[in-house]
C-alpha cells in the first residue's frame, strides 16, 4: 500500500513550472523508480507532480548537427527511433536490456539520468558520445555535461526548482561501438558493470577512442588514461588488455580498496578489452 498523498498532472511545462517553484512537489514521470521508494515509506510529507503528459519533453530530433531526445521519451521510443539507430546507435544497444518490455515501455530516459544510479544504463553510453542535460526554470535554461551533471551515486547537480527538460549530443565519428552490460542473469537484470566504447579506425591505427564504464567508480565518465593508451596503435587483444588494466587502476584510484574489488577489478579488465575488441571487428 502507498501512504496518503496529494497528485496534480499539469497540462503545459509552463503550468509544471510554476507549480514546481512555489509547492512543496516531487516529479514524476515513469514512476519506475519513486513508486518503489514510495511503498517502503510510512508518511509521504511531499506531493506529487506528474509531468508525464508534457508532450513538449517527449521525443527525439536531429536539429542543426545535434540530436535532442525529450526528457519524458522512454527507453522503447528511443530503441525503435529511426535517428538514433542511424545517429547513435550504441545507445541503441545500451537501452536494449534495460528492465523488462514493461519497463522500457514505461520507464524515460530523463528518469533514468535524474535517479543517478550507478547502475544506470543509458548513462555511459550517453557520457561516452558526450552529451549535455538541458535544464529549465521558470528563470531560465541552463546545460551541463551530463558527467558533471551527475555529482555522485542517487545525487545530481538539478536545482530544486529546475526540470530535465532534455538530452543533447553531436553525432560521434567512428568506426566501431559496443555496449557490454553484466547482470546476474541474462535478462531482466540491474548492471552489475557495463561499459560502452567508441573506436574510429583509419588506415588500421586507432585514431581516437572513447572507454566510458558504468557501476565501477562513483561518478559516470571516460577513462581518458586508457583512450591515451590504445590511440596512435594498431588494434589488437595485447593492447585492449592493457587498456583494461588501465581501466581497472583508474577504479581502485578513484573507489579505493573495497569488498568487491577482488572480484571488479579482473571482471571490469576484461568486459572492456572484449568490448574493444568487439568494437574494432577483431575475430577470435
Amino acid at each position: 500500500m502507498l501512504p496518503e498523498f496529494n497528485f496534480k498532472r499539469p497540462e503545459t511545462l509552463r503550468e509544471a513550472l510554476k507549480d514546481y517553484s512555489s509547492e512543496n512537489y516531487k516529479l514524476i514521470a515513469g514512476g519506475t523508480d519513486m513508486i518503489v521508494e514510495m511503498r517502503k515509506e510510512k508518511d509521504i510529507d511531499y506531493d506529487i507532480l506528474d509531468i508525464s503528459g508534457l508532450g513538449e519533453l517527449k521525443g527525439i530530433k536531429k536539429e542543426k548537427s545535434k540530436i535532442y531526445i525529450g526528457a519524458l521519451t522512454t527507453f522503447s521510443d528511443v530503441f525503435t527511433s529511426a535517428v538514433i539507430t542511424k545517429e547513435a546507435p550504441l545507445l541503441k544497444e545500451a537501452v536494449r536490456n534495460a528492465g523488462s518490455l514493461q519497463i522500457r515501455n514505461r520507464g524515460t530516459i530523463g528518469g533514468n539520468i535524474c535517479n543517478a544510479s550507478p547502475a544506470a544504463d543509458s548513462v555511459p553510453a550517453l557520457v561516452a558520445l558526450d552529451a549535455e542535460v538541458n535544464l529549465v526554470s521558470s528563470d531560465g535554461e541552463r546545460t551541463l555535461k551530463l558527467d558533471e551533471f551527475i555529482t555522485w551515486p542517487y545525487d545530481t547537480d538539478i536545482k530544486e526548482d529546475e526540470i530535465l527538460k532534455s538530452i543533447s549530443f553531436k553525432p560521434a565519428e567512428y568506426t566501431g561501438y559496443h555496449f557490454y552490460k553484466l547482470g546476474r542473469r541474462e535478462a531482466l537484470a540491474v548492471s552489475r558493470m557495463n561499459v560502452a566504447v567508441l573506436l574510429n579506425i583509419k588506415n588500421g591505427i586507432i585514431e581516437s577512442a572513447v572507454i566510458s564504464p558504468g557501476s565501477v567508480m562513483p561518478t559516470p565518465g571516460r577513462v581518458n588514461e586508457a583512450e591515451r593508451l590504445a590511440e596512435g596503435n594498431k588494434p589488437s587483444g595485447e593492447l585492449f588488455e592493457k587498456a583494461g588494466v588501465k581501466v581497472s587502476e583508474i577504479m581502485i584510484e578513484q573507489s579505493g580498496i573495497r569488498w568487491s574489488t577482488e572480484y571488479k577489478k579482473p571482471v571490469i579488465e576484461q568486459m572492456v578489452k572484449r568490448a574493444l575488441i568487439f568494437a574494432a571487428g577483431i575475430k577470435t
